[in-house]
């Protein structure tokens, strides 16, 4: 009895999960806001389908590749990155899936990287981050917007860069020297 009362709240559920996914015209619309103005026309973005599954929304006619928001988040969290990190990014992605977070999720990449499985840029190569609290798709705004910038510079230094490895709220600076996923990060003063 427990049973056939719990498939029915279960399909449920996954309906109004389901119902909550934006139309891929909003979710390209809060996905390129990441991305410098002039360079979001011909995004590449990678969203959501109805059952909260990645679907490529748009194919990409320039250099940059954007994600969507996740629907099943209530912050708004967007990112466009030069297509060539997309490799990059996309086995990070698959080892989230895989729960693996955090420093392991690094170490992986960055030993594929120097084994030769995973392709990374050897020029430097950027990253655009867009969060806020939420996103009006009908007026186009980020609510609380805050946008960084991570420059991707494969196993630079302090000492091939000059810069400091501590961060500082509005200077550069480099994460991760002397590693396959060395960047610098810009993070500007919150407002």
């Amino acid at each position: 009895m427990k049973f056939s009362m719990l498939f029915p709240m279960l399909a449920l559920v996954s309906i109004a999960v389901a119902a909550e996914v934006p139309p891929p015209t909003a979710q390209i619309a809060g996905a390129v806001l990441a991305a410098p103005a002039e360079l979001r026309d011909g995004a590449a973005v990678l969203g959501w389908d109805a059952q909260g599954g990645r679907v490529m929304l748009r194919e990409g006619k320039n250099e940059m590749f954007c994600l969507a928001t996740d629907p099943a988040k209530t912050a708004f969290n967007v990112a466009c990155y030069h297509k060539e990190l997309e490799p990059f990014m996309a086995r990070g992605r698959e080892l989230l899936a895989q729960k693996v977070t955090g420093a392991k999720r690094n170490e992986i990449r960055f030993k594929e990287i120097e084994d030769g499985k995973l392709p990374m840029p050897k020029a430097p190569r950027t990253l655009y981050v867009l969060t806020g609290t939420s996103f009006d798709s009908v007026s186009g705004k980020v609510q609380d917007p805050y946008l960084r910038w991570v420059i991707y510079v494969p196993f630079a230094t302090p000492e091939t860069t000059g810069l400091s490895t501590k961060g500082t709220e509005g200077a550069p600076w480099l994460m991760a020297p002397g590693t396959a996923g060395a960047h610098i990060m810009i993070s500007p003063a919150k407002k």
